[in-house]
């Protein structure tokens, strides 16, 4: 095996090595999101990018959450970030309010029977 054919390999196996969360750069654990998913039964098929996909979205809305905690904390001049601050945050912001209030999220009601044609 030529010396470049064998440093091909090696760089191949060490891609594999890697978790899905550092490939993808992302601090939150992909491969936990894709169990939960599956264990879920949310739907019966799954693309190998959804929960990639939905880790994003998930680190990206904590981000947001404790920028946005931290600059409550700020203002009441605080070091830390607690539960208090965290539930200011997602009070004093319209988008988060709506996204975490009860309602968000409504299971659909059962439709009426679609009407037979004649």
């Amino acid at each position: 095996m030529s010396r470049r054919r064998h440093l091909q390999n090696c760089h191949r196996s060490k891609r594999h090595s890697l978790s899905r969360s550092t490939r993808a750069e992302l601090q939150f654990p992909v491969s936990r999101v894709d169990r939960l998913l599956r264990e879920g039964q949310f739907a019966n098929r799954l693309s190998s990018a959804t929960p990639v996909f939905l880790t994003g979205i998930l680190e990206y809305l904590m981000a947001n959450i404790l920028d946005l905690a931290g600059k409550e904390a700020c203002i009441n001049h605080r070091v830390r970030i607690s539960p208090e601050h965290v539930q200011r945050a997602l009070i004093n912001n319209e988008n988060l309010r709506r996204l975490f209030q009860p309602s968000a999220f409504s299971q659909p009601e059962a439709s009426p029977p679609a009407p037979k044609k004649k």
